[in-house]
Parts: C-alpha cells; structure tokens; sequence
C-alpha cells in the first residue's frame, strides 16, 4: 500500500528538538520516539540525518524527514530553512526518509528550485511533502507535483505572520476544497478537538509535535497561563 495511503486519518508526530535543547541528545530523542510510537503515533517527522536513520533501524513506521540549520537566524520569517537544497535532500534519502519535506513557500530559494527538488526525490523513489504558508503556494505546490501539502508555515512567513495560537482551519478548509493533493494540518494543534476539526474539514493526516515533544513549550503554557 502507499505510504500516503497509509497515513490517512491517522496522527503524526513530529518528534523535534533544537541543537543545544536537552532533548537533542540521540538517545533522549529515540527515546522519545519510541514513547510516541507506543501512545500510537502511526509516522514521525524527523529533523536530520541522525534521528531519520535510528528510526528506520529501530522503527516499522513511515518516517518524513526534513533539516534544520543548528539555530534558526534572525530573520527566519523571510527564508528557506526547513530542507533548502539537494545536499540535505541527499542526506536524507541516504537516511532512508520515506517522505521528504522542504520548503515549498514563495521566498527565494538558496541554490535549486523547487521543481529540481521534486524531480530530484521522485527519481529516487521518494515522496515528496510540501511545506507551505498559504493557498497559492499549496496550488504551485500541487501544479509542481508534490505527493502531499501540509499547512506547516503557516503563520511562520513574513507575509502570514499571525499571533494566533490555533491552528489553520481556514487555509486548511481552502486547500481539502480546492485541490486533489493530499491536505496535512499542521502547526499550533494543542487539544484533541482541534484534531478532530482538522478530520471534519477532510484533512488528510495531522502532524502534531510541541503539544507532545516539547517539554519547555508544554510547561510554558501552564506558567503564563
């Protein structure tokens, strides 16, 4: 069966953490996939070369992969950091990522396009996520080829920057209307109810990753309640 096919309706994890956070230690975030996988996370999205392979090792779920630069720069609202060039595509089908994601927004690219991207992953047997930030890009996105569209940026480009702490119900209702692709709600998910929205409105899977992996983020919510 498809890997795609198999996510529907299911819950993703992203299990993520920063270089310099405690959790970033290799055997704290196996550990923390392992934990997800037994709550029942059918997938994980995975930051990095290092936690994509332990888990194909380790794990028999599908596994979306991406890279992050060590930390983010100060203007991460106005570039491409999440998987922006064919050298950390590499690295991650080299991993043995099922799914690669990338940033699929409008900002300039570094070094390849996106339909170098995408011809790159296909022709090595990989599906292809699409990260984008509103309805245009979810559209190039599909036009481009793109085997499935998450709403990840979402409120994450200078353009859609938002002070909402929920998540995109609105562009996720646009995208499930309006195109064939397979749709991902994913970004500021912190309650079950809003997964449910999210499988209301037709989403194809839900990523959900600080309400579960992010300790700092968890304990955060409760000391500026």
């Amino acid at each position: 069966m498809n890997i795609i096919s198999e996510l529907k309706n299911e819950v993703i994890i992203s299990v993520q953490a920063m270089k310099g956070e405690p959790l970033y230690d290799e055997i704290a975030m196996t550990a923390m996939m392992k934990s997800v996988i037994n709550g029942g996370a059918k997938a994980l999205r995975l930051a990095g070369a290092r936690d994509v392979k332990n888990a194909k090792k380790l794990f028999n779920v599908p596994v979306i992969g991406l890279t992050k630069p060590d930390k983010l720069p100060d203007n991460w609202l106005d570039v491409v950091y999440i998987t922006p060039s064919l050298k950390e595509v590499d690295e991650l089908i080299s991993a043995g990522a099922d799914i690669i994601a990338t940033d699929a927004t409008k900002r300039q690219r570094p070094k390849e396009s996106l339909e170098e991207i995408v011809k790159y992953v296909h022709d090595n047997n990989r599906l292809i996520m699409a990260d984008i930030s509103n309805f245009d890009e979810g559209l190039n996105a599909q036009n481009l080829g793109f085997d499935i569209i998450s709403t990840t940026l979402s409120g994450y480009t200078k353009y859609t920057e938002t002070s909402s702490t929920k998540p995109d119900f609105e562009l996720l209702d646009k995208l499930v209307k309006n195109l064939n692709t397979p749709i991902v709600l994913e970004g500021r998910i912190w309650n079950p109810k809003e997964v449910d929205r999210a499988f209301e409105l037709g989403a194809h899977c839900v990523v959900i990753g600080s309400a579960v992996t992010r300790p700092q983020l968890i304990t955060k919510r409760f000391i500026e309640r």
